[in-house]
């Protein structure tokens, strides 16, 4: 596959309120697929970001923000009655969150009720990467989880690829087990896995990398990167540490932009433990800088 293709980002995307050690709080968005989707975005690839926000100023101020920053919007669905989630993080002296939600009621929870769903989902099955999270799965009722796991078989069944990441976060599922089952089945259709070894563990499985990349079938043909924070990732049964080490600003984000820049080096065909590589300068260079999306500056990897 190469730089030139489209690649098809699904899941939910907050408005983001931020601040470190008591400062004020700052508003910019997030969540973990957008996060994503920016960085590709920047590294010069066609990005459809698929979802739902309201009919708001402050979801139109999402829009135009992804649209300067290269996404195609064309695929966000906009939904009377319905506002985007919110989010607020509180980041402490070493860099380390805290979080609190806001998006039981968020427009992306619908984003295959919505009347233009059929539409939005019969042009997401035409690209070459479909991208998503164990969160898109978690924010969805079951009937639309069941039809995203139907757009994975679709694009399979054209000829595309599917990455999946797994986050975890059990405020958004009723126990492990369920979320277990969704992963699971997501982990079936995948082609390249990004599991975090941390959240593994927390659901109560993995206990060591090569037993988690094992679980997701690194042995089936899959292509499984594990990653381990600040120690790096395993790959292929290797560890690939950071290339330095990096003080924390702000750990907001970190594996979105591993993700980011170890897609786009593998899109471009780099091999991949240097792919991973890629990955963790990205991912170095975002938590050297404040918010889960910083701006752009003569550093970045980009």
């Amino acid at each position: 596959m190469s730089a030139g293709a489209t690649i098809t980002v699904i899941g939910e995307a907050m408005l983001e309120l931020s601040r470190s050690d008591g400062e004020s709080w700052n508003l910019r968005y997030g969540g973990d697929v957008i996060n994503t989707a920016v960085h590709l975005a920047r590294f010069g690839h066609r990005v459809r970001f698929a979802s739902a926000i309201g009919t708001d100023p402050m979801s139109e101020d999402l829009r135009r923000a992804w649209e300067v920053e290269g996404i195609d919007t064309s695929l966000v669905q906009s939904a009377a009655h319905r506002l985007p989630g919110l989010y607020a993080i509180e980041t402490d002296a070493m860099g380390e969150r805290s979080f609190h939600y806001w998006r039981s009621e968020s427009a992306a929870r619908q984003m295959f009720a919505l009347p233009g769903s059929d539409a939005m989902a019969a042009q997401a099955v035409e690209t070459d990467l479909l991208y998503f999270s164990l969160i898109t799965l978690a924010i969805l009722p079951d009937e639309g989880r069941e039809r995203l796991l139907s757009l994975c078989d679709a694009v399979h069944a054209r000829g595309g690829m599917v990455a999946f990441d797994g986050n975890y976060r059990p405020r958004l599922w009723p126990d492990a087990e369920t979320a277990r089952l969704w992963r699971d089945r997501a982990i079936a259709r995948c082609d390249i896995g990004l599991p975090t070894l941390a959240d593994e563990v927390e659901m109560g499985e993995a206990n060591d990398p090569a037993d988690a990349a094992g679980r997701w079938g690194a042995e089936q043909g899959r292509q499984i990167v594990v990653k381990l924070g600040g120690e790096g990732c395993l790959i292929g049964g290797r560890a690939v540490p950071p290339p330095r080490r990096i003080d924390v600003i702000d750990s907001s984000g970190a594996g979105d932009a591993f993700n980011g820049g170890f897609l786009d080096a593998r899109l471009r065909g780099v091999p991949p433990v240097e792919a991973a590589l890629a990955g963790h300068r990205l991912a170095g260079w975002n938590i050297g800088r404040r918010g889960a999306i910083p701006a752009r500056d003569e550093e970045a990897p980009y």
